[in-house]
Formats: C-alpha cells, structure tokens, sequence
C-alpha cells in the first residue's frame, strides 16, 4: 500500500487561499480580518503533521464543507476586475476602424 495521498500541498494550500479570500468576504474591516486570519492560520498548523492519509482525506473534506457552507451571497470584487465598479467605464475609442459615417 503507498503511503502517497490524493491530495498534493498545492490542494491544501488552495482551501487556505480561498477560506482566507472568503472570511475577507464577510469582515470588512482589516482588524477584525487579521484576528480570523491568524485563526485559519492556526488551524491549519496544528494539522500540518499528519500523515494519515484517511485523516488528511477528510481534514480536506471538512474544509471543502467549510467553503461551500461559508460562501458569501454576494463576495467583493475589486472594483477594476471584471464585474467590479469601474470596469471599463471609461475605453478609450477604438482607433483602427472609422465608425460609418465619420471621415
């Protein structure tokens, strides 16, 4: 029996990435959201030793529960990402075609 997991370090460090973008989701301010960071933070570090793959399987599982229980109605979008406030609101004209009727 291999003692390799399904689940690479890049899997788990994707569930911290995104716990983390998610509890910015709900707390607005940095303060608050530094406290829960170091929280998730800790979480994560006292489960960074174990070797058990079955543990890991649902350690990974539970977090995944975790996001999808957790997500936010309506999450932040910064405001020149697509779907943000100012995207696009000022293009500049196309400059290769004339619109017709304009010479």
């Amino acid at each position: 029996m291999s003692s390799v997991t399904p689940y690479s370090p890049q899997h788990v460090a994707s569930i911290y990435r995104r716990l983390l973008r998610l509890s910015l989701n709900w707390t607005v301010r940095r303060d608050i959201w530094r406290k829960q960071a170091l929280e998730i933070r800790a979480k994560f570090d006292a489960n960074k030793n174990i070797t058990d793959a079955r543990e890991i399987r649902d350690l990974i599982i539970e977090g995944e529960r975790q996001l999808a229980i957790n997500r936010h109605p309506d999450p932040y979008i910064p405001p020149s990402r697509p779907g943000g406030s100012k995207f696009e609101r000022n293009v500049p004209p196309r400059l290769d075609k004339p619109i017709d009727g304009d010479y």
